[in-house]
C-alpha cells in the first residue's frame, strides 16, 4: 500500500474519500531489499467516517485483529519537496534527477513509525539521508545506536535504505537527501517512508462541533496506535536509548487504547508483559494496578483479573508498608513542581502526590475485587485507604500546602470535600497557566480531578491549552513535554526545547490519556460496572458545544450516542446485555420544557443546573426528543488569559569587544569547574547552580595585536541523557526588586540555540513564558526584573550545548 499525504494537515482534504482512495500507486520495484514485515493486508479502506484524524489508515479496516498479529508495512510519499539549490535537482513526480551538490527536503505530512527507502540504478558521489520529527535533522543523546539521525543509506541492489538502529523504525515526519559530492548526473525515484503498523481498528469514535476537540481525540489515538509494537506498548518513537516498555507510561496509553480501539486482548497482553516491571520508579507499580483495574472495568474479564490479583495485592501491600517512610520515588513527572524528573523527585509535593495515588489505587482495587466476590480482600484495602486518608486529612497544615499535582491525586482518590479542601481546589485550578503541567502524562490526572471537582468547563480550556497547543505547534502526535508559550517563540514544527527530559520526543504515547477523558467526560460514556454492564451517559453540551456523537467499544458491542441540542435530538444505542443506568440530558444553558422518550412524554424530577437525569434504559435504540425553552442564567466560566508574573524581557546583542556591565554582583565560571566566581550583593542570600558542565575556549581576537582570551561558560552536558538543562537557584531577600541579566554565548560559532525559563524558587510555579535565545555570534544579554527568589532553568535547543557566560545582578531603580 502506497499513500501520498498532503504536506500540511488539512481537515478538508481528510474529509474527502479521494484523499485515500486516490492514493498514489506505483509499479513494483525489483530489488533485493528484504522488509521485516508483510505489506498491508487483511482488510480494505471503508467509506470515511472518522474526521479530523492525522492517521493515513484511520478508515482502513482489517477483517479481524488479534494481539499476536505481526506488524505490517505501508509506504508513504511526501506531500512537499524542496530542493536547495533548485538548479541542482530536477523533480518530476517521484523521480529526482541530481545535477549537482545540494539537499532535498521532504515533508510526509504526519509523523509515522518508519524508515526511508529509495531506488537508484546509477547513484554516484557521497550521499546521506537525515530524518526528524521536526524541521531540522534530528540529534539525540549518547546511548543511541546513531545519535545523529543522518547516515549513508545501506544499499540492497538498486534499493537504498536508511538504517539507524536494529529495529529500523524511527519517528519520522521530515527527511533530507544530502548530495555531498557530485561526479555525474544520476537519478533516484520513489523516495518514501516505509511505515510499520499493528493491525488495529478504530472501534471508538468521537465527533463534536468543536474541531479542535475532534483533532485532539484522533491525534491521541494515532499516537498510541503508532506505539503498538509486536508484543507490547512502546514508549518513544525516536531511538534515543530508552525505547522500551515503561510500566507507568502504559497506564494512560492503555486507557486511550481501550477507548479508541477496544483492542482488549492486546491491552491484556501488555498488562501481563509489564506485570513484573517497575522501571525502578516507586509510582509505576501503582499505575500498573490502576491499569489492571481499568482493563477489568472496561472488559469485565474477571478470569484475567483474578489471575493478577495476587500480583496487585503484593504491590499495594508494599505501598502500605512504606507509606509513612517512603522509599526513593526516583520520578513523579517532568514538571518542576514534581522535582523536575530525575533531578530531585523526593520533595514533599511528589511524596504527597504518591501517597494520594496509593489511596486511589487501594480504593479502586478494593471495589474491583469486591465485584468478584472477594469481600475479605476488599475490606483489607478499603481499611488501608480509610486509615491513611484520615491520617493525611488530619494533617491540615500539609493539606493546605498541597500543590497542583498532589491535589489532583487527592481529588482522584476521593478527598473529603470540606470547605478547606474546596478553597484549595478553587485556588489551584483557578489560574489557567498554573493548572497546566509540563507533562501531558501528569495533565491527564489533573483534568480527571478538575472534572470530579465540577470544573469541566475549565478542564476543556486546559485540554485545548495542553493538547490543542501541541496541534497548533504542528504536532500530528502528542509530545513528551509541552508549554503553550512555545507557540509564541518557536516556528511550527521547529526544533523543540530540550531539558530535564533530555531530547524531547514529539511522539510519546503517555500523553494520550486525554482520548479516554474526552470519551468519558465530553461524549460522557463511562462504565459503572465491569464490562459496561451498567454505564453512565452524560454528554457535556453547552451553549457553544451543541453537537456530540461517538462510539465506545465494549465486550457487548458499541455504545453509540448522537446528540444535537440545536435540533433537540438525543439518540443512544444500548448494547444487548447492558443497561444505561444513568442518562443525563444536557440543559445546554436552557430550560427544558418537555422530554419525549421513544415517542412518549416523560415526567422528570431529578435535575441540577446542567442536566436532567433519566434512569435504567434497557438494551436497544432509544430516541429522545427535547423541547428547549428560554436560556438559563449563564453558568459557564469564560477562560481567563494565560498570565505570567514576568512578561518584560530586554535583549542586548553585544558587539565584538563590548563590555559586560558587572552590576552589583555576579555568578561567573571560575578558573576551574570546581570553583565559581561569585560576588553576592546584599539583597542576595545565595546562588546555587546544579548539574551544569564547564567549558573553556581559547579565543583569538579579530585584532591581531590584541591578546588571546579565555572564554568560560556553564554549559548543558550534551549528549548525556537528561542533562540538556541545568537550574540556577537565586535566593534573594523577599520584597526587594532587582534585575537579573543572563549572558549567553557561542564562542566557537557553532550555531548554539538555547532557551530559559523562570520559576518561583519556593513553589516552582512558572513565572514567565519560555524565552528562546539564538543568533549568539557575539553574545547576548537578556535582562528581566524580579522581586522574589527564583529558579532559572537553562535549556538546550540546537547546537552542541547551551552556554551561559554568567549571571549578573543589579538592584532595580
Amino acid at each position: 500500500m502506497r499513500l501520498k499525504l498532503p504536506g500540511r494537515f488539512s481537515i478538508a482534504v481528510r474529509a474527502n474519500v479521494a484523499w485515500l482512495i486516490g492514493a498514489l500507486y506505483l509499479p513494483a520495484v525489483s530489488a533485493q531489499v528484504v522488509e521485516p514485515y508483510q505489506k498491508l493486508n487483511g482488510g480494505s479502506f471503508q467509506q470515511p467516517t472518522h474526521q479530523n484524524s492525522p492517521d493515513p489508515l484511520v478508515d482502513y479496516r482489517w477483517s479481524q485483529t488479534h494481539a499476536n498479529d505481526s506488524l505490517q508495512i505501508y509506504e508513504l510519499f511526501p506531500g512537499q519537496q524542496q530542493a536547495t539549490p533548485s538548479a541542482a535537482f530536477t523533480i518530476e513526480g517521484t523521480t529526482i534527477t541530481v545535477r549537482g551538490k545540494g539537499d532535498v527536503f521532504f515533508d510526509f505530512g504526519v509523523v509515522s513509525a518508519g524508515w526511508i527507502e529509495f531506488e537508484s540504478d546509477n547513484l554516484s558521489g557521497d550521499v546521506a539521508v537525515s530524518i526528524s520529527e521536526y524541521t531540522e535533522p534530528a540529534v539525540f543523546n549518547e546511548g543511541s545506536q546513531h545519535p545523529v539521525k543522518t547516515l549513508k543509506p545501506a544499499r540492497y541492489g538498486n534499493t537504498y535504505r536508511l538504517e539507524l538502529n536494529n529495529l529500523l523504525y524511527e519517528g519520522v515526519r521530515f527527511a533530507w537527501l544530502h548530495v555531498n559530492s557530485f561526479e555525474k548526473t544520476w537519478q533516484l525515484k520513489n523516495f518514501r517512508l516505509v511505515c510499520q503498523i499493528k493491525p488495529t481498528n478504530y472501534l471508538g469514535r468521537f465527533y463534536c462541533n468543536d474541531t479542535m476537540l475532534n483533532r485532539i481525540w484522533y491525534t491521541g489515538a494515532y499516537t498510541v496506535k503508532l506505539n503498538l509494537l509486536q508484543d507490547y506498548f512502546g514508549a518513544i518513537l525516536m531511538e534515543r536509548s530508552d525505547r522500551h516498555s515503561w510500566t507507568g507510561d502504559a497506564y494512560p496509553s492503555q486507557a486511550a487504547s481501550l477507548a479508541a480501539f477496544g483492542n482488549f486482548d492486546f491491552v491484556r497482553k501488555n498488562i501481563l508483559f509489564t506485570s513484573l516491571q517497575d522501571n525502578g520508579i516507586a509510582s509505576y507499580p501503582i499505575y500498573w494496578v490502576l491499569g489492571l483495574v481499568d482493563y477489568y472495568q472496561y472488559t469485565g474479564d474477571s478470569i484475567f483479573f483474578r489471575s493478577q490479583i495476587g500480583n496487585a495485592q503484593r504491590k499495594l501491600q508494599q505501598a502500605f508498608e512504606h507509606f509513612n517512610d517512603l522509599p526513593r520515588l526516583r520520578f513523579m513527572g517532568w514538571d518542576e513542581r514534581l522535582g523536575a524528573g530525575f533531578e530531585h523527585p523526593d520533595i514533599e509535593e511528589s511524596q504527597q502526590a504518591y501517597r494520594w495515588l496509593c489511596i486511589n489505587a487501594w480504593k479502586k482495587f478494593a471495589s474491583a475485587v469486591r465485584s468478584t466476590g472477594d469481600h475479605e480482600m476488599a475490606l483489607q484495602f478499603e481499611a488501608y485507604a480509610q486509615k491513611k486518608q484520615r491520617q493525611l486529612e488530619e494533617d491540615t497544615i500539609t493539606l493546605k500546602k498541597l500543590g497542583l499535582h498532589a491535589l489532583a491525586e487527592a481529588v482522584n482518590a476521593g478527598v473529603n470535600r470540606s470547605p478547606n479542601v474546596l478553597d484549595i481546589l478553587n485556588d489551584r485550578f483557578r489560574d489557567r497557566n498554573q493548572r497546566l503541567s509540563y507533562s501531558p502524562f501528569n495533565q491527564y490526572f489533573i483534568i480527571q480531578a478538575m472534572a470530579l471537582s465540577g470544573k469541566l468547563a475549565e478542564a476543556i480550556t486546559t485540554v485545548k491549552d495542553q493538547w490543542g497547543g501541541q496541534i497548533n505547534y504542528g504536532g500530528t502526535t502528542f509530545f513528551e513535554v509541552f508549554r503553550p508559550s512555545w507557540n509564541d517563540v518557536l516556528k511550527p514544527n521547529s526544533a523543540p526545547v530540550n531539558n530535564q527530559c533530555g531530547y524531547t520526543s514529539l511522539a510519546h504515547p503517555w500523553g494520550a490519556g486525554v482520548v479516554r477523558w474526552i470519551s468519558e467526560e465530553i461524549l460522557g460514556i463511562k462504565s459503572l460496572e465491569p464490562g459496561f454492564k451498567k454505564f453512565r451517559v452524560a454528554p457535556w453540551a453547552t451553549e457553544d458545544l451543541t453537537q456530540i456523537s461517538g462510539d465506545v467499544p465494549t465486550p457487548y458491542g458499541k455504545i453509540s450516542l448522537s446528540m444535537n441540542t440545536l435540533k433537540g435530538s438525543f439518540e443512544i444505542i444500548v448494547p444487548s446485555g447492558t443497561e444505561a443506568s444513568e442518562v443525563y440530558i444536557p440543559k445546554a444553558g436552557k430550560i427544558i420544557k418537555r422530554i419525549m422518550l421513544n415517542n412518549r412524554n416523560l415526567q422528570f424530577v431529578d435535575e441540577n443546573e446542567y442536566f436532567i437525569a433519566l434512569k435504567n434504559l434497557k438494551s436497544g435504540k432509544h430516541t429522545i426528543r427535547i423541547e428547549y425553552g428560554e436560556s438559563l442564567p449563564e453558568v459557564k466560566n469564560k477562560p481567563s488569559p494565560l498570565c505570567y508574573a514576568i512578561q518584560s524581557f530586554e535583549t542586548q546583542t553585544l558587539g565584538a569587544g563590548d563590555y559586560i556591565p558587572a552590576g552589583d554582583g555576579w555568578l561567573k565560571p571560575g578558573l576551574s569547574k570546581a570553583k565559581h566566581d561569585l560576588k553576592k550583593p546584599d539583597y542576595i542570600d545565595s546562588v546555587v547552580i546544579k548539574r551544569a558542565g564547564y567549558e573553556v575556549w581559547d579565543i583569538q581576537p579579530d585584532v591581531s595585536s590584541a591578546p588571546r582570551a579565555l572564554q568560560r561558560a556553564f554549559i548543558t552536558r550534551d549528549p548525556i541523557p537528561t542533562l540538556q538543562t541545568f537550574p540556577i537557584d537565586v535566593y534573594s531577600k523577599k520584597g526587594v526588586d532587582y534585575q537579573i541579566s543572563l549572558y549567553f554565548i557561542d564562542p566557537d560559532q557553532k550555531g548554539r540555540r538555547c532557551a530559559f525559563e523562570v520559576f518561583d524558587a519556593e513553589t516552582f510555579e512558572i513565572l514567565a513564558p519560555v524565552q528562546i535565545v539564538d543568533h549568539l555570534e557575539t553574545g547576548k544579554l537578556i535582562r528581566f526584573k524580579v522581586e522574589r527568589p527564583v529558579r532559572i532553568r537553562i535549556n538546550h535547543v540546537r547546537g552542541p550545548n547551551a552556554a551561559l557566560g554568567g549571571v549578573f545582578f543589579e538592584k532595580a531603580l
